[in-house]
């Protein structure tokens, strides 16, 4: 586990995170959160921001250990943005690299989020698991299940009635509902909700993949090497290369 500063990055989805996290001092975390009809803007934001995390929380880059970052499941270009930034301040910084799963961190948010942030009438608090679903396009979202900091459903990607019924059939959860947070949640809500699966209101914070909590988790693991730091895409790219003629 670490001792200095954290740096956490997360670019799974169209939103753009990132933290800096002091253990036992200050929690800083920038976002920039697109409309629903806007494009992601990673390319634009990541950088400022940064830097302007580091500079509210009165962090140099000499004071930083460890870069956390958020490699997926999510969008191939965001991911591949944020890895590279990643791996590129790190070996500029000469500090340590760690990935985390960006449906973990998401799962894991749900404990920065009040229970009115959540708007779950009837359900005070959240017992059960949570079911953290990120959308992939294409009419599939990547999926997993969470409980008690234990993964009891792997990662994948599912079509939506697919993982509704996945979750439908499954009797883990008890008196508490399932929860069901992530903007592949709010997009396939009635699916879901058709499944037992109870999913926050649209503007919850839940919903939201957190660098902070990408840092949170990535203290504790251990560090890799820069190269074998990849995204985790569960899937092939939208584009390919073409293969070379014969």
């Amino acid at each position: 586990m670490t001792t200095g500063a954290l740096v956490g990055i997360d670019t799974s989805t169209k939103s753009t995170s990132v933290a800096v996290m002091v253990p036992g001092g200050r929690e800083v975390e920038r976002r920039d959160d697109p409309g629903p009809n806007d494009q992601p803007r990673h390319a634009e934001v990541l950088q400022p921001l940064i830097e302007r995390a580091l500079e509210q929380a009165a962090v140099e880059w000499s004071d930083v250990t460890r870069i956390c970052v958020g490699v997926g499941p999510g969008g191939f270009t965001g991911l591949r943005l944020g890895i590279s930034t990643a791996r590129a301040l790190a070996q500029g910084h000469d500090v340590e690299v760690v990935g985390v799963s960006s449906l973990e961190a998401l799962a894991r948010g749900v404990e920065m989020a009040s229970p009115k942030e959540l708007d779950l009438p009837g359900h005070p608090e959240v017992a059960g698991p949570v079911l953290a679903v990120i959308d992939a396009r294409r009419g599939e979202v990547y999926a997993a299940i969470y409980r008690h900091h234990r993964t009891t459903m792997e990662p994948g990607v599912f079509p939506p009635a697919e993982l509704a019924e996945r979750v439908a059939a499954r009797r883990e959860w008890g008196r508490s509902p399932m929860l069901g947070v992530g903007d592949g949640a709010v997009r396939f809500r009635a699916e879901l909700e058709r499944a037992g699966v109870a999913v926050p209101s649209d503007s919850s914070r839940a919903h939201r993949v957190s660098a902070l909590m990408v840092c949170r988790l990535g203290r504790a693991r251990d560090a890799v090497d820069r190269d074998a730091l990849l995204p985790d895409y569960h899937r092939e790219p939208d584009a390919v290369p073409p293969a070379p003629p014969k």
